[in-house]
């Protein structure tokens, strides 16, 4: 899910990919928070997501993390762990094609009541709200979920810890 860019589907900054940080948010259950979007003008086209967005100015992909979490769900205590997955991809949303290059970090919080604290208009009217997940509850979702592979990314997660460096994910091209 985009937040609304100065130039559409491109990096804020001007040209090339827009760059965005994710977050992979688990609470002490390791449930995984996902957000629920949809078409700003079909709210039957839907899908859930990891809270997250682009980078604004000169800030780092760590301080965006914190930014759009605490933006998207209210929730600001939490420990931002390392990068564990890149990823490009490309989609249309909301009448333009977005290209990003998007970094998904760990992050645990105690925290578990959300509350969209700071949504962009765009947001506003594309957002329908939050849930936590448990590893099982996202392998049997019917739901269209991105990553398309996050229950599988999750689970190895979950087994293995984080990795020793970020992982590349395959593009996903919608």
């Amino acid at each position: 899910m985009p937040a609304e860019a100065t130039e559409p589907g491109r990096d804020s900054r001007g040209g090339g990919l827009r760059k965005v940080a994710r977050v992979i948010l688990l609470d002490p259950d390791d449930r995984i928070l996902l957000l629920h979007g949809h078409e700003p003008d079909d709210p039957a086209d839907d899908w859930w997501f990891t809270p997250g967005g682009g980078l604004e100015g000169d800030e780092t992909h760590e301080e965006a993390a914190l930014r759009e979490l605490a933006e998207e769900t209210g929730i600001t205590e939490v420990e931002l762990g390392p990068v564990l997955w890149r990823r490009t991809c490309s989609f249309p949303f909301a009448g333009r094609r977005w290209d990003q290059d998007e970094w998904y970090y760990l992050a645990r919080t105690a925290q578990t009541e959300t509350r969209a604290a700071a949504l962009t208009e765009l947001e506003r009217r594309s957002v329908a709200g939050a849930r936590w997940w448990t590893y099982r509850e996202l392998t049997r979702a019917h739901e269209t979920v991105y990553p398309t592979r996050l229950a599988e990314l999750l689970g190895r997660l979950l087994d293995e810890g984080p990795p020793a460096r970020p992982v590349t994910l395959d593009p996903e091209i919608v």
